[in-house]
């Protein structure tokens, strides 16, 4: 006989309620190797320093700076320099990064290239390999992956065990926009089904670290760009598609699923009944600026060095900056709305002119919005790694995930 009064089912309360941010303390052995980390960032952004100095930038007490420089000199991170004399008192010593005290090799999945970075501890790049294309193949570029990653390790000899990691840099989707593209819906869901850090994992035995590549060309902006004296800023790359990063507080903000940043998705107008306006892809890219060039018989790569703003390109690269400009600003004035930044940081793959044209084109479109309720317009500045800085901020991945300082090294899990 059926119970008609049964008792409802037990509520799982755990399972029921929201789960809730925990709190965590922290550990003096986490607590020491992030001050050694906070050594050697100070050294890395500014350059060789004796111990007192060490202390004055670090707020580290001069003792604490010599127990730690001397870990440091045992694991062959530092090099001392020729002292400085001609002072009061003894000769100070300065001391740097040892450039051979790490290794890390950052590999560049593009549209149009792939590169392979060897950098050393410094982030100076030793070697580089790069492999032009018109669109990746993934049964040509999977092996190619393999076989350059083992040329730089092989190169490396003696020191090899020192490379602390591989970075990978890849748009977030990179059979996005196929259509623009010229692509079929297969060659795009071939690259949007694969997890290619995975692919890359199974190459090495080293660790594997994946960033969405404008997301990794900001870390290099960080690292060893405006980075060191900007706080927090949006981060803009201008290439085949626009791209972008976010840096707050000095730390890359990557976003739930690492895809913060992604100025290329940005609407430029409200949606309309059954019609998506576009986005700031459509503008701001040079890829349209690519079709100008090519709808009138140019070479449309002229799109990426200094013929952009020469004749016979140029009266078609001023119709583009008008429009790019007026985009950037657009997203701009968006970003400044939800993040009150310090600055945008513009770079590229294009030609240093042409992002400065961009640059002052926005500056321009900014003045016609409405600031009411904003602090004020961000500064816009020029970014100061090019080209190469989605592959060197892969290469800078797991160098910046072992040495840099995160307070989550001393937090416990």
């Amino acid at each position: 006989m059926l119970d008609t009064e049964a008792s409802p089912p037990a509520v799982d309360n755990a399972a029921a309620s929201p789960a809730l941010l925990r709190q965590r303390g922290s550990n003096h052995v986490g607590l020491r190797q992030f001050n050694e980390r906070v050594v050697l960032q100070a050294l890395r952004t500014h350059g060789s320093l004796a111990k007192a100095e060490m202390a004055r930038v670090t707020g580290l007490t001069a003792q604490t700076i010599g127990l730690i420089t001397a870990r440091l000199d045992e694991d062959q991170l530092l090099r001392r320099e020729a002292p400085v004399r001609g002072r009061v008192g003894q000769p100070s010593v300065p001391i740097g990064l040892n450039p051979d005290g790490a290794f890390a090799i950052g590999i560049k999945i593009g549209r149009r290239s792939a590169d392979w970075l060897l950098v050393d501890f410094t982030g100076h790049v030793r070697e580089r390999i790069v492999l032009d294309y018109v669109f990746p193949d993934i049964d040509v570029l999977l092996p190619a992956i393999r076989t350059h990653l083992n040329q730089l390790l092989d190169g490396l000899g003696p020191v090899r065990s020192r490379v602390v990691g591989v970075g990978v840099a890849a748009p977030f989707q990179l059979g996005g926009w196929h259509r623009m593209l010229g692509l079929t819906e297969a060659q795009s869901e071939a690259w949007n089904n694969i997890d290619l850090a995975e692919q890359v994992q199974q190459m090495t035995e080293l660790p594997v670290s994946f960033a969405k590549d404008t997301s990794a060309a900001c870390v290099a902006e960080l690292l060893q760009g405006r980075g060191r004296d900007i706080p927090s800023f949006l981060y803009l790359f201008m290439d085949t598609f626009v791209g972008g990063g976010l840096v707050i507080n000095s730390h890359l903000h990557r976003g739930l699923h690492g895809n913060a940043g992604a100025v290329a998705s940005l609407p430029l107008s409200p949606a309309q009944p059954g019609q998506a306006p576009a986005q700031l892809i459509s503008l701001a890219s040079l890829w349209e600026l690519e079709q100008r060039f090519r709808e009138h018989g140019l070479d449309p790569m002229a799109a990426y060095d200094k013929r952009v703003l020469q004749a016979p390109w140029l009266e078609h690269s001023r119709g583009w900056i008008a429009r790019a400009a007026a985009g950037l600003a657009h997203c701009i004035v968006s970003a400044t709305a939800f993040l009150d930044l310090d600055a945008v940081v513009v770079d590229g793959a294009a030609a240093p002119e042409l992002l400065q044209a961009l640059c002052e084109g926005a500056r321009h479109a900014m003045a016609d919005y409405n600031w009411e309720g904003l602090h004020q317009p961000p500064r816009l500045e020029l970014g100061t790694i090019g080209s190469d800085a989605r592959a060197l901020g892969g290469a800078l991945l797991p160098l910046h995930a072992c040495f840099a300082p995160d307070t989550d090294i001393f937090l416990k899990v």
